[in-house]
C-alpha cells in the first residue's frame, strides 16, 4: 500500500501541504540572497561577483549531499529524514541573520546545501506515497509549485522585509518559518519507512538513460542562475530599491503562470515544451541590457523570463523520471544533483563575468546557454533519445 489506509483524504493532503512547504521554505532560502545581494555585500563590504557565492555554495554542497544522504540513510523513514532536514535548515536561517563574518555566513549556506540535497531528493518524489494513485499527479504539481512559490511570495517579501528591516531580519523569520514546518511535517507525513533502498548502482543504471535530460538541464540552468542571480544590481539602475520587491514578485507571479501552463503541456508534449521555456529565457535575457534599460521594458522582461523559467524545473524532473522509470527516487536524486550543481556553477561563472566585465555582459551570455538548450531539444527531438 502507498498511503496509509486509516488516514483521511484531507490529512493526506495535509501531509502533501506539508512538504510542499517545506520546499518552499527551501527553495526561499536558496534563493533570497538575490534580492538581498547589494545589502549583503554592503555590509560585509564585498563585489557582486564575491557576494554571488552564497548562491554557489549550497548548490555545490547540495550537488554531492543529493546522492550521499539519499544513499546513507536509505534504510532510514523518510518522514524522520525530513523532520531532521527542516531542523538543519531552521539553523541555518538562525546562523545566517547572526554571523558577524562572511565565513560563517557562508557555512550557512553550506547547511542549507545540506538540507536542499536530501529534503528534495526525498521529497519531491513522495507523492504517491501521500495521496491515492489516481491523485498522484495533481499531489505532484502541487509540491513542484513550491519552486515558482518560492520566488512569487518567499523571495519578494524577504526582499521587502530586508529593504525595510535588515537582511538579517529575513533570515531570522526563515529560520522560524523551518520550525513551523518542522512540525506540520511531524502532525501530518505518516510514517514512511523506504521502499526501495537507493544503492549506487541504481543510480548508476538511471544515469546512463538520463544523459539528454543531464545535459539540457545543465545549459538551461547554468544559464538562468548565471544571469538572474544578478538581476538586482541591474534593477538598481532602473528602479528605486523599495520596488525591486515588487518587480521580483511579477516575475514570481509570472513563473507560477508558467509553472502551472508548463504542467499541462509537458503532458503532451515535454521535449518542444522545455525548447518553449527556454526560448523565453533567452528572448527576456538578450534583451534585458536594451529593453531592460527602462521600468516598463524591465516589467515586461522579467514576466516572459518568469514565464519561462516556471516551467523549467517540473520540465527537468519529468525528463529525468521519463528516462528512469524504473526507479523514482533514483530519477529526483539525478534531478537534484545535477540541477543544484549547475546552479552554483552558473552562480559562480556570472559572478566572474560580472566583476570582469558587467551585468549586461552576462546577460548575453545567458542567452547564448538558453539558445544553445534550444537547440540540443530540438535535436534530440529529431533523434528519438530516451526521455524526450
Amino acid at each position: 500500500m502507498t498511503v496509509t489506509a486509516t488516514r483521511t483524504p484531507i490529512v493526506r493532503w495535509l501531509g502533501v501541504v506539508a512538504v510542499t512547504l517545506g520546499i518552499f521554505a527551501i527553495v526561499t532560502t536558496e534563493i533570497l540572497p538575490i534580492g538581498l545581494l547589494t545589502p549583503i555585500g554592503t555590509d560585509f563590504d564585498l563585489t557582486p561577483g564575491r557576494t554571488g557565492w552564497l548562491m554557489t555554495m549550497p548548490g555545490l554542497v547540495a550537488a554531492a549531499a543529493a546522492p550521499v544522504v539519499t544513499v546513507v540513510t536509505a534504510r532510514l523513514d523518510r518522514r524522520l529524514m525530513l523532520c531532521a532536514l527542516m531542523v538543519l535548515l531552521a539553523a541555518a536561517g538562525f546562523l545566517a541573520a547572526a554571523a558577524p563574518v562572511y565565513s560563517l555566513e557562508l557555512f550557512a549556506r553550506f547547511l542549507v546545501g545540506l538540507t536542499i540535497g536530501g529534503f528534495w531528493s526525498i521529497g519531491a518524489g513522495l507523492a504517491g506515497r501521500l495521496v491515492p494513485e489516481q491523485w498522484t499527479v495533481r499531489a505532484t504539481a502541487v509540491i513542484f509549485s513550491a519552486v515558482p512559490l518560492g520566488s512569487v511570495l518567499g523571495v519578494p517579501l524577504g526582499t521587502f522585509v530586508g529593504e525595510l528591516a535588515g537582511w538579517r531580519t529575513s533570515f531570522v523569520a526563515l529560520g522560524v518559518l523551518s520550525l513551523v514546518v518542522l512540525a506540520a511535517l511531524y502532525l501530518t507525513v505518516p510514517p514512511l519507512p523506504p521502499l526501495q533502498v537507493t544503492r549506487p548502482a541504481v543510480l548508476r543504471d538511471a544515469l546512463r538513460g538520463s544523459r539528454n535530460a543531464l545535459i539540457v538541464t545543465c545549459l538551461i540552468v547554468s544559464a538562468h542562475f548565471a544571469t538572474y542571480t544578478y538581476v538586482t544590481p541591474l534593477l538598481r539602475d532602473v528602479v528605486r530599491p523599495e520596488l525591486i520587491g515588487v518587480f521580483l514578485l511579477i516575475y514570481g507571479a509570472a513563473g507560477l503562470v508558467g509553472n502551472l501552463m508548463a504542467s499541462t503541456a509537458a503532458a503532451r508534449n515535454l521535449t518542444l515544451t522545455f525548447a518553449g521555456c527556454a526560448g523565453l529565457i533567452a528572448t527576456a535575457t538578450v534583451l534585458m541590457p536594451a529593453v531592460g534599460r527602462s521600468t516598463a521594458g524591465a516589467l515586461l522582461l522579467l514576466v516572459v523570463w518568469g514565464l519561462g523559467y516556471g516551467g523549467i524545473p517540473v520540465c527537468s524532473m519529468s525528463m529525468f523520471a521519463k528516462a528512469a522509470p524504473q526507479s523514482r527516487e533514483a530519477a529526483t536524486v539525478l534531478f537534484t544533483s545535477s540541477f543544484q550543481a549547475v546552479l552554483s556553477i552558473g552562480a559562480l561563472l556570472g559572478g566572474l563575468v560580472v566583476d570582469a566585465w558587467s551585468v549586461s555582459a552576462v546577460m548575453v551570455c545567458g542567452a547564448v546557454g538558453a539558445a544553445l538548450t534550444v537547440g540540443v531539444l530540438l535535436w534530440s527531438r529529431t533523434q528519438q533519445v530516451p526521455g524526450t
